[in-house]
């Protein structure tokens, strides 16, 4: 299951796709907002793999503040995430009958810190904290001792994607020398760092998203002088791809959610994307195999941005009305969207994983038809 983001958040070097407002558990089973009644926000929980969803309230002793984070953990807890004064202070949450309870875990002294989307082995929680010239990689729940930093990353970075379904091999796009390029940060390995993309020496290639069942990558960059979205796979030697179809105009398209369980499959994942423009925002629905974006409407009171993928391809949307405060919409993509969830699946060789860079210098920017 995917992470995603209840609205367009951004931390300024154009990487979309982290948590915020409205997170995913890693298995889908919960999920995680600030919620707000008249001027008070509080952490919310909402249960998902029951016959209904349910939110439950998990107010502390005062409101929160509006940049309070909260991340869903795959055993019902909630982790909260509190700026005090020049700390930032991390607890568990988690409702005790009428009341909340709370453990406290520790803080981390510093200025800015974000959360990185849920760990994919689900009982750990990691954060990013980006320094004058390099940037903390924190353990912030599930270690024996509170907080714990586990790596340095030279540089400012930003974002954070999962590449495997372990928690070891963690991506983050690192600013250096004024161009910002996805690395891969090794978490066994004392935070060793190497390159996973690049196109061209001077472009920004950043990565949004991951896939480790197919290794999708879903990647944009301005190799071409301007944004783009574009797709590659993990490990391979072609060139990534930006499809013209993704290219809307006065639209933002941004991608949330990857169809899980095609092992080595990557063409045949179907990708949800939000489309943001002036008429309000809706969801768009393409493979890379496929030569169309399908553009569908989104169900009254979506938390823009937030989905998830079942392996069969069915498309979870949560939303939030007056009428019904905690509700999750299926939406069933067009026949042509989709592939047919293969009946076998190829085997993983039981070999470590190699992640190289994705060469992007031959990759067809424009001027060429490509799927997609």
């Amino acid at each position: 299951m995917t992470a995603c983001a209840i609205e367009a958040a951004t931390d300024g070097d154009g990487d979309t796709v982290r948590p915020s407002g409205f997170t995913i558990a890693v298995d889908g089973c919960y999920a995680a907002r600030l919620a707000r009644e008249g001027d008070a926000w509080f952490p919310e929980r909402w249960t998902l793999d029951g016959p209904e969803p349910y939110a439950v309230p998990l107010p502390g002793c005062q409101p929160e503040e509006r940049d309070t984070e909260v991340l869903p953990m795959t055993d019902g807890r909630v982790l909260i995430h509190r700026r005090v004064g020049g700390r930032r202070d991390f607890s568990l949450l988690y409702p005790t009958g009428p009341t909340t309870g709370e453990r406290p875990l520790g803080a981390v002294e510093c200025e800015d810190l974000t959360l990185l989307p849920p760990s994919p082995e689900g009982s750990c929680a990691y954060a990013l904290a980006p320094g004058g010239r390099s940037t903390a990689v924190w353990r912030v729940a599930g270690g024996a001792f509170g907080p714990e930093r586990v790596a340095v990353v030279p540089g400012r970075c930003s974002g954070g994607v999962w590449l495997d379904r372990t928690g070891r091999m963690l991506a983050v796009n690192q600013e250096s020398a004024g161009v910002t390029k996805a690395m891969t940060v090794d978490l066994e390995r004392g935070g060793e760092v190497s390159p996973l993309l690049q196109i061209t020496d001077d472009s920004n290639d950043r990565l949004l998203l991951a896939d480790p069942d197919s290794g999708l990558l879903l990647i944009r960059s301005d190799a071409a002088g301007h944004d783009r979205l574009g797709w590659g796979v993990l490990g391979s030697m072609r060139p990534v791809r930006f499809p013209e179809c993704l290219r809307l105009a006065d639209a933002a398209v941004t991608p949330f959610a990857i169809q899980p369980g095609q092992m080595l499959m990557p063409e045949s994942c179907a990708v949800a994307l939000r489309i943001d423009a002036a008429a309000g925002s809706w969801v768009g629905v393409w493979r890379p195999s496929g030569r169309r974006l399908h553009q569908l409407p989104a169900p009254e009171g979506w938390l823009a941005g937030a989905g998830l993928w079942t392996r069969e391809g069915v498309l979870r949307l949560p939303y939030a009305t007056g009428r019904v405060p905690c509700g999750v919409a299926l939406l069933e993509p067009p026949a042509d969207a989709l592939l047919p969830h293969p009946v076998t699946e190829p085997a993983l060789p039981e070999c470590p994983v190699v992640y190289k860079p994705v060469p992007l210098q031959q990759a067809p920017l424009i001027g060429r038809v490509t799927p997609g």
